[in-house]
């Protein structure tokens, strides 16, 4: 086996028999990054494989950059050659051995270190054979340590495998002892006897050299001597399997038979053996070290001579013999034998030795006790890193192992500690141990390491919120839990080491690398019982991923317990860094008391809420860490803080703030409490707090939930203003800010247990004010119907105000969103009133006598309304002085461009760092180092942000317009903003920088790609591009700038599917058509399942033909000269169907973009056909035309020109039916219009429609149009009646020229009254007039029944509006298997069969079955059309209500609605939605007149409506919510859609 030295460990190179944990450790080793690592071992990769890789399978599969794939191959074929060229080595040299020497090294075992396995034992070698292992060996450096104490009973001792005690020694003082170390590896295999003589003889030997010169002793079985292998080193460490210790304690039994007098005295001076494990961390083995110490007293010694006859076991009689009686003493590191001619002069000075050993022992005992340390100072520095206090931003990781009890009584520090997670070994933690003591104040969730499995598909957020990480602690059991009862039955050393070890491992380096940074949290091991191999291997992993010892902590009480854990870290680190790093024995009381002197809260301080009937109730924490999702606020909020603390931080809170920082709750605090200066109150402050109080008033229409918006421009203090509100609120609602990232149902769960804490009745108690930043709106009206769910299944009384939702979010126009709606809504601006010019005015003097001007620039800046000119100046200001060709200027580039164009953008600290290459001793003073490192300018624009969560450092500017101003101003003259965007992009450095790559990449990618919604007048629609890229196209000449970035972006994200999709929209819309289609098709190769990107590529050749089109505009067009824009057309189509099937599969989303993309199309490939010269200028052009579409028929003229089409557009009248059928489908079932403040995806397709229904009959219209042109003109426009002889065919385009194509145009027509009676009619004229004995197709049937009912909504009293009987009788011709009826017959069948008042019995049973059947099939086609959707995202739209009429009277359209007043005002789609769907809009009294109150009942959360026969009949509600949840009788109103009938307003009836 071949191996080579990195980074001080040895890695097999035999390549082929690696396993994939060898592969990663062998990437680690030549310094591959840690995600590309774990993506080769999830891809399975093992010695095989990596032997068969080639850059391309790197880059493409693992998505890897050039520089480490090359380098992995470069590695991998070195270490094949250097494998090649041993072998032949070995071959050369084997071939020179004899056939004896051949079959010895066959049995012998290289003395090697392995990654996996390997125990190294020892033969008897040739001086070739050694040869030849040193040439198969490279040794490396390896780390020294330190043997066990001398003759010290009770130690708990470890060696490390391949460590290195010090050389043998001989008698130095003869306290200190001298040393002989064995190997020990050949004899240790032997059978017991032969075993035996061989331990007694090396220890009576070694014993009686050291008992003649007086000397204390120890040898060592298990550690390489000098005359071992050349594998080795001397005294490398390396243990003997000991299957029964007895065997060695027995050995000694030989004193008795090698010793013919004073047997006793050997015994006392011989020690009993001591066996020392030995930590191997790539082996399971157990190894030791035997170690035998001889301790020569005075007492016992005194004026003797020991000789000694050795055992031997002879081979030739098999048997053990004692060899000639010898004298022996030490001489340097031997034992040797006194020879004749010395053995007078060796007896005569036994009296000199025996002085020297009296004085020896004598001035041992009378040594001076060793000065005590401080070790409450060393631990206090330890845990604050050299500061005063605790950082509050820092996380621990606890690792630890069995706490005694009395232990337990003692770890309130604990208690106040930011514990990310706890790594437990003892298996009765949550019983007895700290698991149980800790969970008496806070909450932690109980995990096991392989929780921390990220499983394919899940990112680490996803995991993160999974386990609830940040929000509350981690505790996990590593030996497993005895009182658990899944698998994880706790388990022995040996058997954690081979099933769990690679579990912490990972665990751990995910941990390390991918959810916390480097810097931002330290490592506690509080050793509270002896330390086992477990724990051992846990401090290596740590030591290992976070590079070094800095920010690892010891605690132990135990010095025993230490020696062990000491033995071990040494290895790693070395002695003098684990001294630092420990503090041994200060009791557990001592330190409980010392480290809570140093937090910056108090102990076990209480926090209060404010209570219904006035006074405060105590929030327990158990309780507030159960409601995770939520920051509460609470009324003594900040009291608990340490007055120390306070003195120590308030400077740096305020100064923070005024320089650009987030408002704190302990900045609220201080100015309450006049540590500070007082908060200015801004107008929009006043403003919320009138809307809030008002809201407050008793109302009773209130609506339960109450939402007030505050939009602010970004950096003009919008969540300064929320947070005010809160605090000053806190003491009379209860108030809590939402935190991000967690579903709606975990927040309004956790809401709803915060507004019934402690009260008794949950009809009384406070409103809850909580704060909800940067959210959507799709996501406050989540929150908000969850919110009224919760409510009404509590049957809180209507009117009663539970939860009032202050939204906090930006806008670039606040003041209009104010307008929109003032009495919900709040702007905030960079813009100040009068009043607040003089409150800034005064408190900029107030700042002004405590800060330098240049530390409160955000606040200066804020007091003159950030004024274009005052920032324009105040930059070039600024920038004075700075030099623009230094790396840092750079970087102020970078992160202004950013900060321009991407909102909440930075770059972290560490990726500065790498940029700036800057290199930092310590940790702890490394944010001090970075601002030394920068100059004055860069110090006065960079903000320093801390993640609330990870606590990783990042830096922004100050403001978003001040980065702006920045990046205009720094640019120089032959410098442009797509120039500075490329050298971003190959900044090396930045992109591959390991720390936090995730924001950073993120941010980048959002700059090329993030579409923005833009607003015109009162039109909303989504930008082409990103800002960026728009901004690019704006200002240069050409498009080439901004394809040139994002092809090199396109590289540098791996190929990535949307930039190749961004790079054929931006293409296509320069009509580059060729280049546009390739972009497209490299797109779809990467993604070829994705709708979106297969609409792009539609696209390309939707514009590709319109242009094409264009070039003839004004030319005859003959079929020779269109063929290429015909096949161009079908290629779009044939993309579209495409994008449709794909659209189809995707159960996560909805995208109609294909089906509307070919309508288009193919309206624009009849307007081309009807308009070719054989069709257009003949006076039976048009019939020719109708003929060649609809029939065999192919005119000559375009037969040979169009021969590849003929079968395409002989179809195309059907695919457009059918395509424009569909379409309207999806629109009778859902909500239809676009509202502004809805999101759309930067991916998404390039337009939606912004009214569909509006589009949906222009086109029907408009496909109808080509085929009935000659003869429909003439009716509508010059009011002629319908010619007689019109075909079947023309009569169905002529219905779908007036708009009778499909049921959705059709209803439309009830909304787009224009001309609408009028055109029903001769919608209705065009069927037969006994339609009854008319064979009709099913869709002529729906289509005649939606026209009546139209008709009859628009006209009443109307003559032409058939009776309803002759409707039902109609619907007799649907097929009599329902599954074969369409969606839209279904839907009809409940309408028109819904029973009237005055039917029999009989009758009212036929119907409600005509009903069921309908309603069951509604449902399951409406379970296809949801997919996977949450229902929120797809609101069912209802079409008719059931009023007080009969007949088809009894059915009022939703549109009748939109004419009252009331409805008719709210402009935004989204509020008149919540309206309907809470119930608010029936408490209108003009629809209540004309609705029908329908009688039912509820049970077990369920509608029911009573049938025939005492049947009942399962109601769907809108609002399921508002089902009450005990069983009452209730009344609603009625509303059909195409899921069935449905409950709105439920009342329980009094």
């Amino acid at each position: 086996i071949f191996f080579e030295a990195t980074n001080n460990k040895l890695v097999k190179t035999s390549a082929s028999g690696w396993t994939e944990s060898e592969v990663s450790t062998w990437l680690r080793s030549i310094g591959i990054k840690e995600h590309y690592i774990e993506k080769l071992y999830e891809e399975e990769v093992d010695g095989q494989i990596l032997l068969a890789l080639d850059e391309d399978f790197l880059k493409t599969k693992i998505c890897m950059k050039s520089g480490p794939a090359h380098l992995i191959i470069q590695k991998r074929d070195e270490l094949i050659n250097s494998q090649q060229k041993c072998q032949e080595k070995k071959k050369t040299t084997g071939s020179k051995r004899t056939e004896f020497e051949e079959k010895k090294s066959k049995k012998s075992v290289q003395c090697l270190r392995t990654v996996s396995d390997g125990s190294p034992a020892q033969t008897i070698q040739s001086d070739q054979e050694k040869e030849t292992a040193q040439e198969q060996c490279v040794l490396i450096s390896k780390e020294d340590c330190q043997p066990r104490p001398f003759d010290q009973e009770g130690t708990n001792f470890l060696y490390v495998k391949h460590s290195i005690l010090q050389p043998e020694s001989g008698a130095f003082n003869l306290i200190s002892p001298c040393h002989e170390f064995k190997s020990f590896a050949v004899a240790a295999t032997l059978d017991r006897t032969r075993l035996q003589a061989k331990f007694a003889k090396e220890v009576l030997k070694f014993a009686t050299g050291c008992m003649n010169i007086r000397s204390n002793g120890t040898i060592h079985f298990g550690v390489m001597d000098s005359k071992e292998d050349g594998g080795y080193v001397h005294g490398e460490i390396t243990g003997i399997p000991v299957t029964d210790k007895d065997i060695y304690v027995d050995a000694l039994d030989y004193i008795e038979r090698s010793f013919s007098s004073d047997t006793e005295h050997i015994r006392l001076c011989v020690r009993p053996p001591r066996f020392i494990e030995v930590m191997d961390r790539q082996s399971t083995e157990k190894r030791y070290v035997v170690e035998v110490d001889i301790v020569p007293l005075i007492s016992i010694v005194k004026n003797k001579v020991y000789a000694v006859r050795l055992p031997n076991f002879k081979e030739s009689t098999n048997k053990v013999e004692f060899e000639k009686e010898v004298i022996l003493r030490r001489v340097g590191s031997k034992t040797e034998p006194v020879s004749d001619k010395d053995l007078s002069d060796f007896y005569q000075r036994v009296k000199d030795r025996d002085a020297q050993r009296e004085e020896a022992e004598k001035n041992h005992f009378l040594i001076a006790p060793e000065m005590c340390q401080d070790l409450g100072r060393k631990l206090t520095m330890l845990m604050t890193s050299g500061k005063k206090f605790i950082e509050k931003e820092k996380w621990f990781i606890l690792v630890t192992n069995k706490f005694k009890p009395d232990d337990l009584c003692n770890i309130d520090w604990l208690i106040n500690m930011n514990i990310f997670c706890v790594f437990d070994f003892d298996p009765d933690s949550k019983i007895s141990g700290l698991c149980s003591r800790y969970l008496n104040d806070r909450v932690a969730n109980m995990h096991s390491l392989q929780s921390y499995k990220v499983s394919a598909g899940t990112n680490i957020k996803e995991l993160t919120s999974k386990l609830v990480l940040f929000d509350q602690v981690s505790w996990i059991f590593c030996y497993g839990r005895t009182d658990f009862k899944g698998n994880e039955a706790p388990c022995d050393e040996m058997t954690w080491i081979k099933t769990k070890m690679i579990q912490l491992k990972k665990s751990v380096s995910l941990i390390c690398n991918r959810i916390l940074s480097k810097g931002t949290f330290q490592v506690i091991f509080l050793l509270s019982s002896p330390v086992e191999k477990p724990l051992l291997h846990t401090f290596y992993e740590f030591f290992t991923d976070m590079e070094g010892h800095e920010d690892l902590i010891c605690i132990c009480e135990s010095e025993e317990n230490f020696h062990k854990w000491q033995s071990f870290a040494e290895d790693s680190c070395g002695k003098e860094a684990v001294n630092n790093s420990s503090v041994v024995g200060m009791k557990m009381s001592h330190i409980n008391a010392t480290l809570q002197h140093i937090q910056h809260v108090k102990t076990h301080a209480s926090k209060h809420l404010p209570v219904f009937v006035g006074g405060t109730c105590v929030l327990k924490t158990q309780v507030e860490e159960q409601m995770y999702s939520l920051e509460i606020l609470t009324v003594n909020h900040c009291d608990e803080t340490c007055k120390d603390f306070i003195n120590e931080e308030k400077e740096n809170t305020e100064g923070q703030f005024y320089h650009g920082g987030r408002v704190t709750w302990l900045h609220f605090w201080l100015a309450e409490n006049k540590y500070a200066g007082e908060v200015i109150e801004r107008d929009a402050y006043h403003d919320t707090s009138k809307l809030l109080n008002d809201a407050l008033k008793y109302n009773a229409d209130q609506t339960p939930v109450n939402i007030i918006n505050i939009y602010h421009h970004p950096g003009s203090g919008g969540s300064t203003v929320a947070r005010q509100v809160l605090w000053n609120n806190r003491k009379s609602l209860r108030c809590a800010v939402v935190k991000p990232s967690y579903p709606v149902s975990v927040v309004a769960q956790h809401a709803v247990e915060l507004r019934e804490y402690e009260e008794k009745d949950s009809q009384r108690c406070l409103s809850v004010l909580l704060l909800i930043e940067d959210s959507d709106k799709e996501y406050l009206d989540e929150l908000r119907n969850e919110l009224e769910g919760a409510i009404n299944e509590k049957q809180i009384q209507y009117g009663t105000l539970c939860f009032i939702l202050l939204s906090c979010r930006r806008s670039h126009d606040p003041e209009k969103k104010c307008k929109e709606s003032p009495l919900q809504n709040v702007s905030v601006t960079h813009k100040l009133s009068d009043q607040e010019k003089r409150k800034f005015s005064e408190k900029q003097k107030a700042l002004n006598k405590k800060y330098e001007f240049n530390f409160i620039l955000t606040f200066v800046l804020m007091s003159k309304g950030f004024s274009e000119n005052y920032v324009k100046k105040f930059v070039k200001h600024l920038l004075q002085g700075i030099n623009r060709h230094s790396v840092e200027c750079r970087l102020i580039r970078y992160i202004a461009l950013l900060n321009t164009y991407v909102q909440n953008s930075f770059i972290s600290q560490s990726h500065c760092e790498a940029l700036l290459a800057l290199k930092f001793d310590s940790e702890r003073f490394r944010r001090h180092e970075f601002e030394r490192s920068l100059s004055d300018q860069a110090k006065l624009v960079f903000l320093h942000l801390r993640d609330d969560k990870t606590h990783i450092e990042s830096i922004r500017i100050i403001h978003p317009l001040v980065a702006k101003e920045i990046l205009q101003q720094l640019l120089g003259p032959q410098q442009t903003q797509s120039s500075l965007a490329m050298d971003l992009l190959h900044e090396d450095v930045l992109f591959e920088h390991s720390l936090e790559t995730d924001d950073y990449l993120t941010f980048l990618r959002l700059l090329f790609i993030r579409r923005s919604r833009i607003t015109e007048e009162d039109k909303y629609f989504l930008s082409l591009f990103s800002p960026f890229i728009e901004h690019v196209r704006g200002t240069e000449e050409s498009p080439n700038k901004a394809i040139e970035l994002l092809k090199e972006a396109f590289d540098r994200f791996y190929n990535d599917a949307y930039f190749a999709q961004q790079l054929a929209r931006l293409h296509y819309t320069y009509e580059k058509f060729e280049e546009a289609k390739n972009w497209a098709e490299t797109a779809v190769k990467k993604l070829p399942d994705n709708s979106y990107i297969l609409d792009t590529k539609g696209q390309v050749y939707k514009k590709w033909f319109q242009a094409k089109c264009k070039t003839f505009e004004n030319v005859p067009k003959t079929a020779q000269n269109t063929a290429d824009a015909m096949e161009t057309a079908l290629k779009a189509l044939d993309c579209f169907r495409e994008c449709q099937r794909a659209a189809d599969a995707e159960m996560q989303h909805v995208n109609t973009s294909g089906f509307y993309a070919e309508v288009e199309v193919g309206l624009g490939l009849l307007k081309l056909i009807f308009s070719l010269q054989v069709f257009a200028n003949r006076s039976n052009g048009h019939s020719e035309c109708m003929k060649y579409l609809t029939s065999g028929y192919i005119p000559v003229e375009v037969k040979d020109a169009w021969e590849p089409f003929h079968n395409h557009l002989k179809k195309l009248c059907q695919t457009m039916e059918d395509t424009l059928e569909r379409i309207s489908e999806d629109l009778s079932y859902f909500q239809t219009d676009i509202d502004a403040d809805e999101e759309e995806t930067p991916e998404g397709p390039e337009g939606k429609i912004r009214h569909p229904l509006k589009w949906l009959a222009i086109k029907s219209s408009e496909y109808g149009k080509y085929f009935s042109e000659a003869f429909s003109t003439a009716v509508l426009l010059h009011r002629k009646s319908i010619p007689a002889n019109l075909t079947p065919f023309q009569k169905r385009m002529m219905i779908y020229h007036l708009g009778g194509g499909n049921i959705t145009s059709i209803l439309y027509k009830i909304t787009d009254q224009k001309d609408a009676v009028k055109l029903l009619e001769l919608i209705l004229s065009l069927y037969p007039n006994n339609p009854l004995k008319a064979k009709f197709d099913k869709m002529d049937i729906v289509n005649y029944i939606a026209a009546h009912i139209s008709l009859n909504c628009l006209s009443p009293q109307n003559q032409k509006v058939a009776p309803l009987k002759v409707l039902q009788a109609l619907c007799h011709q649907f097929p009599y298997d329902k599954r074969k009826c369409l969606p839209n017959a279904q839907f009809l069948l409940t309408l028109l069969f819904w029973p009237e008042d005055d039917d029999t019995e009989h009758e009212r049973e036929k119907k409600y079955q005509i009903v069921q059947t309908a309603v069951e099939h509604l449902e399951k086609g409406h379970r296809t059309k949801m997919k996977d959707i949450p229902q929120r995202k797809r609101r069912i739209y209802t079409h008719f209500f059931l009023g007080n009429g009969s007949g088809l009277d009894k059915f009022v359209h939703k549109n009748k609605f939109e004419k009252i007043r009331e409805l008719s005002s709210i402009t935004k789609l989204s509020e008149k939605r919540m309206k309907w769907f809470s119930g608010e809009a029936f408490e209108t009294p003009e629809i209540a007149a004309m609705l029908k109150h329908v009688s039912g009942w509820t049970k077990d959360g369920l509608v029911y409506l009573e049938g025939p026969k005492e049947k009942k009949f399962n109601i769907r509600p809108v609002n399921a919510p508002s089902v009450p949840q005990s069983n009452e009788n209730i009344t609603f109103y009625l509303g059909f859609n195409f899921r069935g009938p449905v409950a709105y307003n439920i009342v329980v009836t009094k």
